[in-house]
């Protein structure tokens, strides 16, 4: 083989393993929303349950309030544009127990993992229909993950204002 057709083949080679490393926007979401659900279930389980109705002002939500906020919003970005269900909000009663928040927050969690899971990477690129004008599924992922990360954040300062120590970020 000349050296030309063997630089060719080797840089064929190289491509070729390059470009199946490349992680699909799909694994990548799923990756950083296990992540997500890690810290979240760590910061609800730092704060005492004593301190689960807490909020720094009136209008603001309470820490339990934040966590099924963020739940909620799982469940409808993931069934109203993900499946063929029709999602329909329930006003329902916050948990009683810390633990009742967390066990959601967990089933939450693992309902967008398994609905993602089943969704076809080229679904991805799908335009839907959205109160903010015509977004993408892959969008909608992102919007996901947004919302979690921005409650997060507030839960966070509740930590702080608690004096107790968030845990370690772990988000990546």
């Amino acid at each position: 083989m000349n050296k030309i057709a063997l630089l060719v083949l080797l840089i064929v080679i190289n491509s070729s393993t390059f470009i199946a490393q490349q992680i699909s926007p799909k694994l990548a979401f799923l990756e950083k929303w296990e992540n997500s659900k890690i810290y979240l279930i760590a910061i609800a389980e730092a704060m005492p349950e004593g301190h689960y109705n807490f909020k720094p002002t009136e209008r603001q939500m309470g820490f339990n309030e934040q966590l099924v906020h963020i739940k909620g919003n799982m469940d409808w970005l993931s069934t109203n544009y993900f499946t063929d269900i029709e999602y329909k909000k329930e006003k329902k009663e916050l948990p009683q127990t810390k633990s009742e928040t967390i066990l959601a927050l967990e089933n939450a969690f693992d309902a967008v993992i398994k609905i993602v899971k089943n969704t076809p990477d080229e679904e991805l690129k799908a335009t839907v229909d959205f109160f903010a004008g015509p977004k993408s599924k892959l969008q909608l992922l992102n919007l996901l993950q947004d919302h979690v990360t921005h409650h997060r954040g507030q839960l966070i300062v509740y930590l702080n204002l608690n004096e107790i120590e968030p845990p370690k970020y772990s988000g990546w």
